[in-house]
Formats: C-alpha cells, sequence, structure tokens
C-alpha cells in the first residue's frame, strides 16, 4: 500500500482487536497518524506499538464510544496532539443480546444500540464540527449484513446497524457543502470476537445461523485487511465524490467507483430504500 494517507490524523474506535485492529495497522502503512480507542489499555497499547512500527505516531486512549465524558477525553486528546482530525473511523461494535426479542434482556438490548448508534452519533457530534470549520474530513462507518437483510435473534444489533446506515446517508448531507465525505462499510464474515460470542450462544443464534457460524471459524472467514483496505481507500482522493453509501468490502467492485461521482450521485446503489412503485423507480430514472 502506497503512503496516500502521509501525516493525516485519524482517529479510529474499536482500534483493540479484530477489523478495528486491522483498520488501525493499514491506516499506518499508508502514512497516517492515529488516535486509538477502545475499552481494553493493553489491547491499543499492542496495536499502538504495531502501528508505529509503520513509522507513525499511534497514540492509545481508553474508553467508552457510549460514554459522553470519554469521547470528550479521546477527541480532545487526538485534536490536541495532532492539532485536527482529517478522518474518523467508527468501528466499535457489539452484538448485544443473542437470541429472539421476547428472551432478551432489554438493558443487555439497550446497550448494543447505545454502543452501535448512539455511540457511533456521539463521536461525529464531537468530531464534525472541527472538520466542518476546516471544511476538509473524511468520515467510514461501520455497517454490517444485519443492516441490509432480517437478522433474526440478532435484533439489537441489526437494528442499529440498519440505522448506522440511514445516519451515515443523513449527516452526508449535512455535511455536503462543507467538502466532508460520510460512507458506512459493510465489512463482511470476519472472525472476530463477536464470532466466538455466536459459537458461544450455540442454538440461541439459531440452528442455521450457528452452523454458518462453525463453517465460518473452520474455514477462516472473510480477512479483516479486506474491510481495512476499503477504509483506506475511501479516505484517499481516489474516493472523491462517494459519499452517503453503504458499501460491502466483499462483494461491491469499490475500486471501480472511482472517477464516477456523476453516475453513483445519480443513481440508488449502496443506499437504503424501500423497493416500490414510486421512489425506487424515480430513483433508477434519475
Amino acid at each position: 500500500m502506497t503512503r496516500s494517507l502521509l501525516g493525516e490524523s485519524v482517529l479510529i474506535t474499536g482500534a483493540g482487536q479484530g477489523i478495528g485492529a486491522a483498520t488501525a495497522l493499514a491506516f499506518a502503512r499508508a502514512g497516517a497518524h492515529l488516535t486509538l480507542v477502545a475499552r481494553t489499555a493493553a489491547d491499543l497499547e499492542r496495536v499502538a506499538r504495531q502501528a508505529a512500527g509503520e513509522g507513525v505516531e499511534a497514540v492509545p486512549v481508553a474508553g467508552d464510544v457510549s460514554d459522553a465524558r470519554d469521547v470528550e477525553r479521546f477527541v480532545q486528546a487526538a485534536l490536541q496532539h495532532y492539532g485536527q482530525i482529517d478522518v474518523v473511523v467508527n468501528c466499535a461494535g457489539i452484538y448485544g443480546p443473542i437470541g429472539p426479542l421476547v428472551d432478551n434482556d432489554m438493558e443487555q438490548w439497550a446497550r448494543a444500540v447505545a454502543v452501535n448508534l448512539v455511540g457511533t452519533a456521539r463521536v461525529l457530534h464531537r468530531t464534525l464540527p472541527a472538520m466542518i470549520a476546516r471544511r476538509k474530513g473524511v468520515v467510514v462507518n461501520f455497517s454490517g449484513g444485519g443492516a441490509v437483510a432480517p437478522f433474526p435473534r440478532f435484533s439489537a444489533y441489526s437494528a442499529s446497524k440498519a440505522a448506522v446506515v440511514r445516519l451515515t446517508e443523513t449527516l452526508a448531507e449535512e455535511v455536503r457543502e462543507y467538502g466532508i465525505r460520510i460512507n458506512a462499510i459493510a465489512p463482511g464474515a470476519v472472525n472476530t470476537r463477536l464470532l466466538d460470542q455466536v459459537l458461544a450462544a450455540g442454538e440461541r443464534a439459531g440452528a442455521a445461523f450457528y452452523a454458518k457460524a462453525l463453517e465460518q471459524k473452520r474455514t477462516g472467514g472473510t480477512p479483516a485487511e479486506r474491510a481495512a483496505e476499503l477504509a483506506v481507500f475511501l479516505a484517499t482522493p481516489a474516493a472523491a465524490g462517494i459519499t452517503g453509501r453503504l458499501i460491502s468490502a466483499v462483494w461491491d467492485d469499490w475500486r471501480g467507483l472511482a472517477g464516477q461521482p456523476a453516475a453513483l450521485a445519480n443513481s440508488a446503489l449502496y443506499t437504503l430504500r424501500r423497493i416500490d412503485g414510486r421512489n425506487f423507480l424515480e430513483a433508477a430514472r434519475g
């Protein structure tokens, strides 16, 4: 990977493990300086050391995205250390309770929404003003397959991730005039601690999904690096004009989107839409 983001300041939440850690290292290889956020300090320090091996600065700040005081603290740390934030990557996320809604602990259900949706909004509420003032910035949010199709027994996760996509689309329009781009990524079936939670849940995850999880564990799943590479691409000038989209790291030809901003802007591709005889057809004709 080239040093396409040399000297940029990137804030990454959920950076201690899995996709977040892979994303941090991908941005480090692209030359970006990092502020790394997660709840576990030991994980962050490990990733920060690995990132520093790529010749960049990496500041680890333990924090919880659902806690307003923590968000204020780690955003301030990034701004004070680097003077600006060029890119925000919201990787922090949890499954929440697994099983039918009627059997869920609703405090855990609300906690998943607080992390996945409210946490993403909190980070953007605090970081977007500085981007608006500079008329420059990129945001990459993480969604998932639960956002675009029913995901039974994972209602907190799927509802919050669908909301992240609509938040992405909405905020992309709010900040378009300031030159800020906001997109979301569906990373694919990556072997992370979330997969381990599915395996621990067993039949509560549903027989078919549990069997699929076992197979994913056996075969290795989608490499986390694929989503990380897409996140870096979306932060580079090559992705200029791409905003307000949910892009699959696995299924979409996202490299082919470069240089097609006008065609994409007039399309309903990679957005949440109700397929009907009015809005969908009007978007298709546009």
